[in-house]
């Protein structure tokens, strides 16, 4: 594929059986990077020292490299505040404690020099209906993350996740106006945006650092009459214009990944929605001019 951008797929929305999600990426979808954050049932973190050099050998084997470690860092609840009374907490096989998140960057950095990998998805803790007691000690936490990324040259990118603190597109300007660092970048979700009823493309996007969009997620939204949530949508078929989310970061100067993190499991199976979520998005990179 030619392409401006790095086109990868996390390998758990296809399959936990890491060697067919290898399979599928580089042999059907014709992908050269993949993103991990369940292998085997487990979160990237917990993999024993047999699991890792095992991916390693399946990632050479169908010529795949690692676009992103997609570590649950920071997706823990902030200590000593109210939790918000619509919390909603996926891990994806992570259950690490606030006073672990320590060694869960320590554990993502040495992971990152493993896997090859020069950047580290992070989140903002789980959502608080009122984070501006702690907004500013949160903020401190991310900026001494990046700072210790930074020193190891990895880049560390914050997801606008729906159920935490950094959710929309004003949300996600505002904590990259806050964390001063260069070491420290957004990983772009818009479908996670439009989940709280944020327009992502064109009107969030516009108003976002350029240059300190690190690394995209794709996936859609689909919307009910009345403008609420009705879950996730097959790439193509929810309400994100991706055609024109996928030309704008193109005329930007983008040039790192573009990642399919399917979600929508319409098509039954999490393989075959994730080749049909391909498939839309595919054809969304081609209008938009960024792929042949």
């Amino acid at each position: 594929m030619n392409s401006p951008f790095k086109i990868s797929v996390i390998t758990d929305e296809l399959t936990q059986d890491f060697g067919r999600a290898c399979e599928v990426a580089s042999k059907e979808f014709g992908m050269e990077w993949v993103e991990l954050r369940e292998i085997w049932h487990k979160n990237i973190m917990a993999l024993d020292a047999k699991e890792i050099a095992e991916a390693r050998r399946l990632l050479e084997r169908y010529r795949l490299r690692v676009s992103d470690l997609a570590t649950p860092l920071f997706k823990v609840d902030w200590p000593g505040v109210p939790l918000s009374k619509s919390r909603a907490a996926s891990q994806f096989g992570a259950d690490f404690t606030f006073s672990q998140q320590d060694e869960v960057l320590e554990r993502a950095l040495e992971l990152a020099r493993v896997f090859a990998v020069d950047r580290i998805r992070c989140f903002d803790f789980w959502r608080l209906d009122d984070p501006a007691p702690v907004r500013a000690a949160m903020d401190a936490r991310l900026l001494d993350a990046a700072e210790k990324c930074g020193k190891k040259n990895i880049v560390l990118v914050i997801e606008n996740e729906h159920a935490c603190n950094t959710a929309t597109g004003p949300e996600a300007l505002r904590t990259l106006n806050a964390v001063r660092s260069p070491h420290f970048m957004l990983n772009w979700d818009p479908g996670n945006a439009a989940e709280l009823g944020d327009t992502p493309y064109p009107d969030s996007y516009e108003k976002l650092p350029k240059e300190r969009i690190g690394h995209v997620h794709c996936k859609d939204v689909a919307r009910n009459a009345d403008g609420s949530s009705a879950g996730w949508a097959c790439m193509g078929k929810g309400v994100i214009d991706w055609t024109g989310q996928f030309r704008a970061l193109k005329r930007d100067g983008y040039k790192q990944a573009v990642s399919l993190e399917t979600h929508w499991r319409g098509a039954g199976t999490e393989e075959e929605s994730s080749r049909q979520s391909w498939a839309g998005m595919k054809e969304q990179l081609r209008n938009a001019g960024a792929l042949s």
